[in-house]
């Protein structure tokens, strides 16, 4: 499948511009894996990404929740999940990781390695990176990992380069 070649975004307000380029391509049933160390901009992006569907309420992190489910205006339902303090994999199982997956809605998992073999498969890996500690920037990578993956980039990457 496609690589983005990675992206530089340059600050908080580019990172949370390009969630809202991802959100306007990502279709229902829709899984994206967000991948990155603590700080880099992870949840930036998913707070862009609901901004740009119509959420206007609190974005946070769902670190010891694991997720946190957000209503947006058209019917659709966004999950945001934080795995970072999984104890163990199997957590996620009793937690009823498919019933989410299997609504239709829209799966946005940050550390997702955390869950193993329970973290449901991607259709978009996204790779933030720090380019340099002194500055904002960040490298951003794309990896499409199903047809609908290749579709979101395609259509995300036409609106980042128009």
């Amino acid at each position: 499948m496609q690589i983005l070649k990675p992206q530089l975004i340059r600050n908080v307000a580019a990172m949370a511009a390009f969630g809202g380029k991802l959100a306007c391509a990502c279709p229902s049933g829709s899984i994206l894996h967000l991948n990155g160390e603590l700080g880099v901009g992870k949840t930036t992006l998913v707070r862009g990404f609901l901004r740009a569907l119509g959420y206007t309420g609190n974005v946070k992190s769902p670190t010891y929740t694991i997720v946190e489910p957000y209503q947006i205006n058209a019917g659709t339902t966004i999950y945001h999940f934080d795995f970072y303090r999984l104890g163990d994999p199997e957590e996620l199982d009793y937690l009823g990781i498919r019933d989410y997956v299997e609504q239709n809605a829209i799966c946005l998992i940050e550390w997702p390695e955390k869950g193993g073999d329970f973290t449901p498969p991607p259709d978009v890996q996204i790779k933030i990176s720090y380019r340099d500690t002194e500055t904002e920037n960040r490298l951003l990578e794309l990896r499409a990992n199903t047809k609908i993956g290749q579709m979101i980039i395609n259509q995300s990457i036409k609106t980042v380069m128009n």
